[in-house]
């Protein structure tokens, strides 16, 4: 059950950094935990970021708080698919 939740959420931040970003499926499925993503994709800038974690927030139907919010969560795609799925399983 667990293992199944956590792909969910793999599967779901995919689906928003190509929604939201407007990324190709293709170059986000080759995502792994040590790809760089703020300031490494040029659409993941720091007007994107708010509609990104918002985003995120409605389709995992989490709520991130400003304090627990650091910017080392989207350095990498790890960084931020760790977050996430703290956020959801708990």
């Amino acid at each position: 059950m667990a293992s199944e939740a956590a792909d969910t959420v793999d599967e779901t931040l995919r689906a928003v950094l190509v929604d939201i970003l407007g990324l190709a499926e293709a170059q986000v499925a080759d995502f792994d935990a040590d790809t760089e993503l703020f300031g490494a994709i040029p659409e993941l800038d720091s007007m994107a970021v708010a509609g990104l974690l918002t985003e995120i927030e409605d389709r995992l139907d989490i709520w991130i708080e400003d304090d627990e919010f650091e910017t080392e969560i989207l350095e990498t795609f790890g960084n931020l698919l760790t977050f996430a799925r703290q956020k959801t399983l708990k």
